[in-house]
């Protein structure tokens, strides 16, 4: 078996792969064949569709062809085009901000917290702002979880509040508080318009202002944030697709330890 970032075991076709020059895959590795869909604030017409077939030789496609469009509305058409990239990465380059945390289940995560910090952690999440998705709060905070995956409310060592949806950072922070909470868990699915830039941003002010933000652990979470956004924003990790309650409550646990030393 063979090792390192890439196995190419029991595949016969990819043994000469470039890690430095990947494309995307559609008939054989690195050909650059390419599904992509847009809609153009235009009626459908075949100018509409020479339209974006120029766009896509503008964003660096190959031989663009229109398979399929629609105008969905007077005036907006919707294009499936395929096409062949021309660009390509350098995969052995890539470096991605992850959170550094050790993922433990619920019971190793009890215990851990039992041991190394000798009571329950107080954590409170809200979907906040406009935002009315309580799914991506509810995977986490929820005694039920997600995927078989328990939440928070479930764990014997942890304190755990869900505010729901629509919760203003004031209202927010207030009940962080009153509570005296270990870590705040926000999340956030509406993004048009950078809306949740804004609104996460707003809070952190509002954690400074008063003195805490160093007090607490402030995380945020949702379909289209990462943790290198989220670090930008002034949070100290983001969770994005694929995380779940393990990931969640050992990296709160952790970092309590790794506050107290």
């Amino acid at each position: 078996m063979s090792s390192g970032l890439y196995s190419t075991e029991g595949r016969d076709f990819d043994k000469n792969l470039d890690l430095q020059n990947i494309k995307p895959y559609g008939d054989t590795v690195n050909d650059g064949k390419t599904q992509l869909s847009f809609t153009l604030p235009l009626p459908a017409s075949d100018e509409a569709a020479e339209a974006a077939k120029q766009l896509m030789r503008k964003m660096g496609f190959d031989n663009p062809q229109v398979v399929f469009s629609k105008e969905l509305t007077n005036g907006f058409t919707l294009f499936n085009c395929y096409g062949m990239c021309t660009h390509t990465v350098d995969y052995t380059v890539i470096k991605v901000p992850k959170v550094e945390s050790h993922a433990m289940d619920m019971h190793d995560c009890d215990e851990f917290i039992r041991k190394n910090i000798g009571r329950k952690l107080v954590v409170i999440g809200a979907s906040t702002g406009t935002d009315a998705h309580t799914v991506g709060i509810d995977a986490i905070m929820n005694m039920k979880g997600y995927a078989g995956h328990y939440g928070l409310e479930r764990y014997e060592m942890i304190d755990a509040h869900n505010l729901g949806s629509q919760v203003d950072n004031e209202d927010f922070l207030a009940k962080a508080i009153e509570l005296k909470a270990d870590a705040l868990l926000v999340s956030q699915t509406v993004t048009q318009k950078d809306v949740h830039i804004s609104n996460l941003v707003k809070l952190v002010e509002l954690l400074e202002a008063e003195g805490l933000r160093n007090k607490m652990i402030l995380i945020c979470g949702g379909p289209r944030l990462s943790h290198e956004l989220a670090k930008e924003l002034g949070y100290d990790a983001g969770f994005g697709a694929n995380t779940y309650a393990d990931d969640v409550a050992s990296y709160i646990a952790e970092e309590i330890v790794r506050r107290k030393k």
